[in-house]
C-alpha cells in the first residue's frame, strides 16, 4: 500500500506541471491564484517537495480538476477523452483535449444573459476559433460588437480585448479552439454603436 501511495505522489509533479502547461500558466500567476510560493510550485513540479492535502486542494481547485487527476493521470495510450466540467467565470467549461501545448479544444456553454451583466474584456497571448452550437453569442472584440448564430464561427487575436456573453434569454453552447498559433476570421465589422449588429460577421465556409 504503501509503495502504491509513492508511486501515487510521485506522478503528481509531473501531472501538476502538464496541467499548467496546458494552461499556458505561469509558475507566477498560478502562486498569485493558489497562495503557494513559486519556490514551492517549482519543487512540487520537479518531485523534491511531497506534495500534501494543503497543497492539492488549492492546486485542483486552480486548474479546475478533481483531486483524483492530480493523483492518477489517465491511462497511457487511451484515447478516450474524460470529460470534467470546469465552471470559470459563470461558464461552463469542458475541456476536449488533455495534450500539454498545441491547441487546446473546448465545449463551452454560457447561460442567459441579464440586465445586469457587465462586459469586461480580456487579454492574452494567442488565437482563438469559435464555432456556434446552439443560441446566439454576443462577442465584443475590440471596438466591434459581434453576433453569432448557430452555424457561425470566427478566429481572432486573443491580444486584441475580447468577451464572451449569451445574447438573448437563453444559453449559448459553442466550440472553442485556442492556440498560440492560427489564422484570423474574416470578419464584416463596424464599430460597435450600443447593440450588436447581427449581419456585421460573415459565415464560416
Amino acid at each position: 500500500m504503501d509503495d502504491d501511495l509513492d508511486q501515487a505522489l510521485s506522478a503528481v509533479g509531473p501531472r501538476l506541471r502538464t496541467l499548467r502547461q496546458q494552461r499556458e500558466t505561469t509558475l507566477a500567476t498560478l502562486s498569485v491564484a493558489t497562495g503557494i510560493s513559486v519556490s514551492t510550485l517549482s519543487r512540487l513540479e520537479s518531485g523534491t517537495r511531497r506534495p500534501t492535502l494543503e497543497l492539492l486542494l488549492p492546486l485542483a481547485k486552480a486548474h479546475g480538476v478533481t483531486l483524483d487527476e492530480l493523483v492518477d493521470a489517465p491511462p497511457t495510450g487511451d484515447p478516450r477523452v474524460h470529460l470534467r466540467p470546469v465552471t470559470y467565470h459563470g461558464m461552463t467549461l469542458l475541456p476536449l483535449t488533455r495534450r500539454a501545448g498545441g491547441i487546446q479544444a473546448y465545449k463551452i456553454v454560457i447561460p442567459a444573459t441579464s440586465s445586469r451583466t457587465e462586459v469586461e474584456p480580456k487579454t492574452h497571448e494567442g488565437y482563438e476559433w469559435l464555432y456556434v452550437l446552439n443560441g446566439r453569442l454576443r462577442v465584443v472584440l475590440g471596438e466591434h460588437d459581434l453576433v453569432l448564430s448557430p452555424g457561425e464561427a470566427a478566429e481572432f487575436d486573443t491580444r486584441v480585448p475580447h468577451w464572451f456573453g449569451a445574447l438573448d434569454a437563453e444559453p449559448v453552447e459553442f466550440l472553442s479552439l485556442f492556440g498560440r498559433q492560427g489564422q484570423r476570421a474574416h470578419l464584416r465589422a463596424k464599430p460597435r454603436t450600443g447593440r450588436p449588429d447581427e449581419d456585421q460577421i460573415s459565415r464560416a465556409r
